[in-house]
């Protein structure tokens, strides 16, 4: 029979960093829900700031269509990192348009970065994939 030791700062800092984690995604899904359903919903300020961005009336519908199952895979966490990937395409897109119509697109790039360090910090298997320090 062998004892094992577990040093209670190593399991508390580790439940420390997956609590930041959830909580930076909780925020990061809270504004994508409120940016899709006002697309979903055709509320009047998210279809003049996407028609100002060039995006056609009829078309801001869809892609708040988008950006909601974006979220929702990027939720539930056995789909994360594919809610992930999803949600940094759609900013992309984003940081595409802002370029293009001479717009700051730093918020829109700091967002993307902001999805993936709350999923890394949440997600012990992502950061065993891909570990920052050995």
């Amino acid at each position: 029979m062998e004892a094992t030791f577990v040093n209670p700062d190593t399991k508390s800092s580790g439940s420390k960093v997956a609590l930041a984690g959830k909580i930076i995604s909780a925020l990061c899904v809270l504004f994508l829900l409120f940016d899709a359903l006002g697309k979903v919903f055709k509320e009047s300020h998210h279809m003049e700031g996407s028609t100002a961005l060039g995006w056609p009336a009829d078309q801001v519908q869809s892609i708040g269509i988008a950006l909601l199952i974006s979220t929702i895979i990027y939720v539930i966490p056995r789909t994360a990192i594919l809610g992930a990937i999803l949600i940094t395409g759609y900013l992309g897109g984003a940081i595409a348009i802002m370029v293009r119509v001479g717009q700051p697109l730093y918020f829109a790039a700091i967002f993307g970065v902001l999805v993936w360090a709350g999923l890394y910090l949440r997600d012990e298997k992502l950061r065993e994939l891909i570990p920052f320090k050995k």
